[in-house]
């Protein structure tokens, strides 16, 4: 029985060994036939045009004016200036900086023509003013305020007691001192000196009308001699210079 299995059993084993050469046979043969009849051929087109550079920038572009791009068609994007625009604007400015000079330059040139004209119609209003006839007048004071007129237009400097230029009480210690009088520097001090004078009905020319900010010479006819301010300078003038504030009168002479 054994031997029966065993014979069995190699009987199959050849069957099959012979089955496996009879198929790799043909798959050889035709391998081997199917190499052969393969043929190399052309699959594109040569290519003869020329193509072009890729990366040349493009020179034109053509858009719907319909697409719509998401909304970045309107956002607002910085734009940077040129050198020359930078340049352009620089000088512009400077431009509008010169103009606005010499603006500021006319008006200025144009509020002193203006105080000019002011101070000459001043001047004019002054002459208009009903001088004192000083001549008819005797004694020392009327001599003195007969002296003080030479001194109209004179300059009026802060501080100065000389016709070279003076303040309103330098003015008045200059005039009394060429009579031989001396006097305190100050308008206030000057508002103390001499003899008291009740009322300006019963002031003569030569007399101190004085207070702490304003000293004048009394002239007559209610008006005084006195250094004003530096446009309208040495002048004429009403009693009224002194704004409506009290002053003393002082006799010296």
């Amino acid at each position: 029985m054994t031997n029966v299995k065993n014979i069995i059993s190699t009987s199959v084993a050849v069957i099959a060994t012979g089955a496996m050469f009879a198929c790799v046979a043909p798959f050889a043969s035709a391998d081997s036939t199917q190499t052969s009849a393969v043929v190399s051929s052309r699959s594109f087109p040569k290519a003869s045009s020329v193509k072009k550079n890729l990366f040349a920038e493009s020179t034109s572009t053509s858009v719907d004016e319909n697409s719509k791009w998401g909304g970045i068609e309107t956002l607002d994007v910085p734009q940077t200036e040129s050198q020359a625009e930078k340049e352009a604007a620089a000088a512009a400015a400077a431009q509008k900086a010169a103009d606005e000079a010499a603006a500021a330059q006319s008006a200025a040139a144009a509020a002193a023509q203006s105080a000019a004209a002011a101070a000459a119609s001043r001047s004019e209003q002054r002459v208009s003013i009903p001088q004192v006839d000083l001549g008819k007048m005797t004694g020392t004071g009327a001599e003195l305020a007969s002296f003080s007129l030479k001194f109209q237009g004179y300059p009026y400097v802060a501080g100065g007691n000389t016709p070279a230029g003076w303040d309103c009480s330098g003015f008045v210690q200059y005039v009394f001192s060429q009579f031989g009088i001396s006097l305190p520097r100050t308008s206030g001090a000057q508002a103390t000196v001499g003899t008291p004078i009740a009322s300006l009905a019963d002031a003569k020319p030569g007399d101190i009308l004085a207070n702490g900010t304003h000293a004048a010479i009394y002239i007559g006819n209610g008006q005084v001699m006195n250094a004003m301010n530096p446009v309208q300078g040495t002048a004429v003038s009403g009693v009224s210079v002194f704004g409506g504030a009290g002053y003393s009168i002082r006799r010296v002479m």
